[in-house]
């Protein structure tokens, strides 16, 4: 086994439980790790025998442009996409941040992990 790791993915999206976020909009970070085989892919150094992280990526870039809710939300979209498009996952940690939410006070971030 192994662990691939996507760090620092930067996106503006619209969402948020307040009208006002989903018109205007705001930054989000987006960490993912995965667990899967690497040892095929290892030896061969073949793209074909790895977990595509391009492919991963722009599947997180999709969900991201779909508003929602909450970062809750996000995380099991995306959670389920994973799973449904790669069948070689042991286990998916994600974790989506909003930058400066609009909370009442000086907050850097919120955030919501979730695996499975």
């Amino acid at each position: 086994m192994g662990t691939i790791e996507i760090e620092g993915m930067e996106f503006y999206a619209y969402h948020g439980h307040f009208k006002q976020e989903q018109v205007v909009g705001n930054k989000f970070l987006v960490n993912i790790s995965i667990e899967t085989n690497c040892t095929t892919a290892g030896v061969s150094d073949n793209l074909h025998d790895a977990l595509d992280y391009q492919k991963v990526y722009n599947l997180i870039k999709e969900e991201m442009e779909k508003k929602s809710f909450l970062l809750e939300h996000i995380c099991n979209r995306i959670l389920d996409k994973l799973y449904s498009e790669f069948t070689t996952i042991g286990k998916a940690t994600i974790k989506v941040s909003k930058i400066n939410p609009p909370m009442g006070g000086q907050i850097k971030k919120v955030s919501v992990t979730m695996s499975r």
